[in-house]
């Protein structure tokens, strides 16, 4: 099954983007840090899914988050997943810093996310922890530049 997602690169003004601690659907238990953001509804557009996901996970409401500034498609490595394969459409905000609400989050959100950290891009650089996806330190740099110009 083909899963579609939408997530949420967020930037603050100090050039730092948020990620999630989360458990993956993996009989392991490994955890990865991961963009805001989650599956696609039926009936819901990528920018639907993609301000609701961003509400619901941060408690930040962007309603018009813009066209996506990145896309790809994945094969799903872990053993628990309801799904084998995804397509992902990324979205780009630049915000204040502050600090995530587990307001709106769902039961296994609330088992599943661990922590949350405000990164630098040299910080992802040189982590040895787990983080999807791989090409995130790359879509960082791209939107760091972006925002500079």
């Amino acid at each position: 099954m083909n899963r579609p997602t939408s997530r949420i690169l967020l930037l603050d003004r100090d050039d730092r983007f948020l990620l999630f601690l989360t458990l993956a659907p993996d009989t392991s238990g490994v955890a990865r840090w991961l963009t805001p953001g989650g599956g696609v509804d039926p009936g819901e557009t990528h920018l639907q899914a993609a301000v609701r996901e961003l509400e619901e996970e941060t408690g930040l409401v962007i309603p018009n988050l813009g066209e996506p500034i990145w896309a790809y498609d994945f094969i799903v490595k872990w053993d628990a997943a309801d799904h084998d394969t995804g397509h992902a459409e990324f979205y780009s905000a630049t915000v204040d810093a502050f600090t995530p609400s587990d307001a709106l989050w769902t039961d296994d959100e609330r088992v599943d996310v661990l922590a949350h950290k405000w990164w630098t891009l040299d910080e992802l650089d040189a982590t040895t922890e787990l983080f999807e996806p791989a090409e995130l330190v790359q879509l960082v740099r791209s939107q760091l530049e972006e925002k500079k110009r």
